[in-house]
């Protein structure tokens, strides 16, 4: 992928001081999210990164206290035995807590942040999700528990998915094979979300409020760059008796799970009720459109 100096130098403004929770339900030692790792301290951002010992997909708004290891952590990154919550020796930002995703975030927020900001983190990411997480179905999704339960601790946060990922450990990412093509379009695709959400500077989301993202699949032959791909403003369920907010001439806006299938490369971006797990009214659909600006795009007729 090919970025301006421009462009990277914007992002570098902008992210400079501010404060990132990285988590996930796939796992503290997936691929996916130490890609994403990468790509925000590359564009700026301070990051610590507080995701579940094991894999934990589709755990929803599951919640327990953090126990001892009963077996060792995912792909073998911490024996048998280790504490509750951990850290990788050569980089204590990279933590795990044998837990949920909710555990996991919460920790982020109420204790690591303190230990690494001094206080309460500017924005949580969750994700990019192995597979996507559309529609009503999104409740069992741990990435997106995740993000709610940020946006229910006061911090504003996006959850993101992404087709095409495979739960791969991150030691993949040294070899240069399709796994690792995904996961780096997919984690620049979320800097550059990160980037023009909170471009304007606090408050990035109403109080209560996340937002649900869903990349479609991308391959060296096909959505290769993020370039190629748009993000278009939608609903988690589609309700034509309900009215959005108005854009690309209408005041009904597409369902995700709709963007997610046509052909091309669009990126859905839903408002979410973190309480709810579900849409939102209009007035709040059209904070974050106002935010995204230019940023977001039209279905093609």
């Amino acid at each position: 992928m090919k970025f301006s100096i421009t462009a990277t130098l914007l992002s570098v403004g902008l992210a400079r001081s501010t404060n990132i929770i990285l988590t996930n339900d796939d796992g503290w030692a997936v691929a996916m999210i130490r890609a994403q790792d990468t790509a925000l301290l590359n564009a700026g951002y301070e990051v610590v990164l507080s995701s579940p010992a094991e894999d934990k997909s589709g755990t929803g708004t599951s919640t327990a206290p953090p126990t001892v290891l009963t077996e060792p952590c995912e792909f073998d990154t911490c024996p048998t035995g280790s504490p509750p919550v951990g850290f990788n020796a050569s980089d204590p930002r990279l933590n795990y807590v044998n837990s949920f995703p909710v555990d996991a975030v919460s920790f982020g927020i109420e204790t690591l942040a303190n230990q690494f900001f001094g206080g309460v983190p500017d924005f949580v990411v969750s994700g990019p999700n192995v597979g996507t997480n559309l529609g009503p179905d999104i409740s069992g999704s741990g990435t997106v528990g995740a993000a709610n339960e940020a946006a229910l601790l006061g911090v504003p946060s996006t959850a993101f998915s992404a087709k095409g990922l495979s739960q791969v450990a991150y030691t993949d990412l040294d070899n240069d094979d399709a796994d690792t093509f995904s996961a780096e379009v997919a984690a620049a695709l979320t800097v550059e979300f990160v980037d023009a959400l909170l471009a304007d500077g606090k408050p990035y989301l109403p109080v209560g409020i996340s937002i649900n993202v869903n990349y479609p699949a991308s391959s060296p032959t096909g959505c290769a760059s993020t370039s190629d791909f748009s993000f278009i403003l939608t609903r988690i369920a589609p309700n034509a008796s309900v009215t959005d907010v108005e854009t690309c001439g209408t005041d009904h806006l597409p369902g995700e799970a709709e963007v997610n299938v046509t052909p091309g490369c669009f990126a859905s971006v839903s408002v979410m009720n973190a309480t709810t797990e579900g849409d939102v009214d209009a007035i709040t659909q059209a904070f974050v459109l106002n935010r995204l600006g230019g940023f977001l795009s039209c279905l093609p007729s």
